[in-house]
């Protein structure tokens, strides 16, 4: 759990105290590497506080293939939202790049924990405020930059991902097939 508090207080003032309570809510869980933790069109029921490790989310595509949307290390949180929200159907896979280790809670579970330590209503907000401005910026970055410069501003704001992320990966993340990446990392590495 110290991961997590540690995150928490360092987004919201909330006594260490209150904080100690939260273990009795969550569930550690360890994937391995490619394991998933949901699997698109099965119910979606909980949601995950990465504590190690790095994972991706993606949908398959009417072709068959992967596009990955979104990824999550260290002290990030992940799930489809909005079935986790409405205790829907998956609309995304959540698959492990690497050895994961995670703090899972049921929405049935973080609301007991929301009942039981409201203060923890700041944080969620200010984590829902920060994921929304990212997405917001990823959508103009696809619209206003080229290709190469998409490529050149990820591996400038997110160098942890350029080391531990596939290639394959990160050029379904940003649009590309795995061979236009390779071609724009050697453009920039000459």
């Amino acid at each position: 759990m110290q991961p997590l508090i540690t995150h928490i207080t360092r987004h919201c003032p909330i006594i260490p105290e209150k904080l100690e309570q939260m273990g009795d809510f969550f569930e550690a869980r360890k994937f391995k590497k490619k394991e998933m933790l949901l699997e698109e069109g099965q119910r979606c029921g909980e949601k995950f506080f990465i504590v190690k490790g790095c994972v991706h989310l993606y949908y398959l595509r009417k072709n068959g293939v992967e596009q990955t949307i979104d990824f999550a290390l260290e002290n990030w949180w992940t799930s489809d939202f909005m079935a986790f929200q409405q205790g829907g159907t998956a609309q995304f896979s959540i698959r492990a790049v690497e050895a994961t280790e995670v703090l899972a809670i049921s929405a049935t579970r973080q609301r007991e924990m929301l009942s039981t330590i409201p203060e923890l209503h700041e944080y969620f907000h200010v984590m829902f405020q920060r994921a929304y401005a990212a997405s917001q910026m990823r959508i103009r970055k696809t619209y206003e930059l080229s290709k190469e410069d998409l490529y050149q501003d990820f591996s400038r704001n997110y160098p942890a991902f350029m080391q531990r992320v596939p290639q394959y990966l990160l050029a379904s993340f940003l649009g590309f097939t795995p061979e236009y990446l390779s071609e724009i990392r050697k453009k920039s590495l000459s």
